[in-house]
């Protein structure tokens, strides 16, 4: 179920469609956004074969958490961004994003990633004008935490 906060349709539609869709890398994953709120960004993505990392085990390559975890940080970023100016246009709003970009990130992996889907999830602590700082983290389908991840974004 997708909720969409404080936003408009035309600005949660662009913005799936950015994220989703023209962000190649993030379709590459299969991220799909569950939950447009500008205090918790939230994501899915469902175990396919092309993600495994371990074939024994079949487990989600740790490059795929920490792709999908940077994601959903800069997600957060464009939604508390989203939400702080949301008095502007939505094209304006959009037009934000163009200068983000991850400056530094850190992921811990805490437990083996298995199971028919992933949730992850990110919150901006911090938005400056400059340099924004985030926290997220991967649940399993069980609802266990298989990773955390901390990291900085560009924003101007």
């Amino acid at each position: 179920m997708v909720t969409n906060g404080p936003f408009e349709p035309q600005f949660v539609e662009a913005l799936r469609q950015m994220f989703e869709e023209r962000i190649l890398f993030n379709r590459v994953l299969g991220i799909r956004i569950t939950a447009f709120d500008p205090q918790r960004a939230r994501a899915r993505i469902a175990m396919r074969e092309d993600l495994i990392g371990h074939f024994l085990h079949r487990r989600l390559h740790g490059g795929v958490i920490s792709a999908t975890l940077d994601a959903m940080g800069g997600l957060a970023v464009m939604l508390a961004i989203g939400a702080r100016h949301l008095q502007e246009p939505v094209e304006a709003r959009l037009a934000r994003f163009s200068k983000l970009g991850t400056i530094d990130l850190r992921v811990d992996y805490l437990r083996p990633a298995t199971g028919p889907h992933f949730d992850a999830s990110a919150e901006t602590i911090r938005l400056g004008s400059r340099v924004a700082s985030t926290r997220m983290d991967m649940h399993d389908a069980e609802g266990r935490l298989v990773a955390t991840g901390a990291a900085a974004y560009i924003v101007s």
